[in-house]
């Protein structure tokens, strides 16, 4: 839990969001959102752990593969897309 959370604060700020703005794009409270970003809840719900996929803007399992580095799955779906695309961006 610990590690998840981690890279979902990680990614939380690559996205530039504040806690309570990111506790807002997920459908969470603030309060519960800041707990389970510090660990002190770690016992959290499934639903919570994909409306925290969802607020990255991202499939759950992309969240849960640590092998990803956070930081590029942060960037703009456009920007990812301009770079893949040979001449541009």
């Amino acid at each position: 839990m610990k590690r998840l959370m981690t890279r979902v604060k990680t990614l939380r700020q690559a996205l530039g969001l504040s806690q309570e703005a990111f506790a807002e794009r997920a459908g969470l409270k603030y309060k519960h959102y800041q707990s389970v970003e510090a660990g002190r809840k770690s016992d959290i719900h499934f639903a919570t752990v994909e409306k925290l996929a969802k607020a990255c803007r991202m499939e759950l399992y992309e969240l849960l593969n640590f092998d990803s580095p956070a930081a590029v799955l942060a960037e703009d779906p456009a920007e990812k897309a301009l770079k893949a695309t040979p001449g541009k961006g």
